[in-house]
């Protein structure tokens, strides 16, 4: 367990890392000089006395420092589900594996225990520290020393709502990039509003283009942030209905495939 949080930790660190370059670098070589050419057309435009007002690019909407820290951030929770995601895939893989041959109308006794509790620890390392087999393996061996069936049935539902609470509290930081994504860009918005009420005097003159532009940023900071936060919540409540799914399957698998079966004295 120790190694795997040490493997997730050093994922996300170099996940991070990843997103900041590759968003900056194409913030830096794209998308802000495209935003800039758009906005000197739209000056030199107006400057002509023309009248007819141009789309706003995407590049606009998108080219402010807040936004491209809410791209970052967003590529990082992705990465960040992704790589949960595909741990829930093989760990649901597990519950088409019979990991317990246990024939029809057998009857499991606490002797048993230690015999079916081979193919588990049989396992490699990797898959042992799965859900599934960690609550087999956690129900042969109260079998095997309490002789109770019920003891058993607690050890199954204790080890589910201790993985149920485990799974939760690893998607904080996903909740945290999700909380943090809207009040970086309610900081575009205050940054915006703050340059536009600083050029106020220059509106009074009759110039209002540095307070259009300041008031742009502001809006666009938001509406961006607000979009990616859907983005990321949509994909977090996904990830978490996955992983309640497995929870709740596997507990199903070990009441079919073992509970069903165990005889006490």
């Amino acid at each position: 367990m120790k190694q795997k949080m040490s493997s997730e930790f050093i994922y996300q660190l170099f996940a991070l890392l990843i997103a900041v370059i590759l968003v900056h670098a194409l913030y830096v070589g794209l998308i802000r000089p495209s935003a800039k050419a758009h906005l000197a057309q739209e000056a030199a435009q107006q400057a002509a006395g023309e009248l007819d007002v141009t789309t706003r690019s995407l590049a606009v909407v998108i080219g402010d420092f807040e936004q491209e820290s809410c791209f970052i951030l967003l590529i990082w929770a992705l990465a960040i589900m992704g790589y949960k995601g595909r741990r829930g895939m093989h760990e649901r893989a597990m519950l088409e594996r019979p990991l317990l041959d246990i024939p029809e109308g057998t009857s499991v006794l606490p002797e048993d225990a230690r015999e079916y509790s081979r193919s588990l620890e049989a396992l490699p390392e990797a898959e042992q520290d799965y859900l599934l087999p960690r609550t087999l393996l956690s129900a042969l061996q109260r079998f095997a020393t309490t002789s109770s069936i019920q003891a058993v049935s607690d050890t199954i539902k204790e080890q589910c709502e201790i993985e149920s609470d485990r799974l939760d509290s690893e998607n904080s930081m996903v909740r945290y990039i999700a909380w943090a994504i809207p009040s970086i860009g309610f900081i575009g918005t205050v940054r915006g509003i703050g340059d536009a009420l600083g050029q106020a005097y220059k509106a009074v003159e009759g110039d209002i283009s540095g307070v259009t532009a300041s008031l742009g940023v502001a809006f666009n900071s938001t509406f961006v942030a607000l979009v990616l936060s859907i983005v990321i919540m949509f994909c977090l409540h996904q990830l978490q209905l996955s992983q309640e799914r497995l929870v709740l399957d596997s507990q199903r698998y070990a009441d079919r495939r073992l509970l069903r079966f165990l005889v006490s004295h």
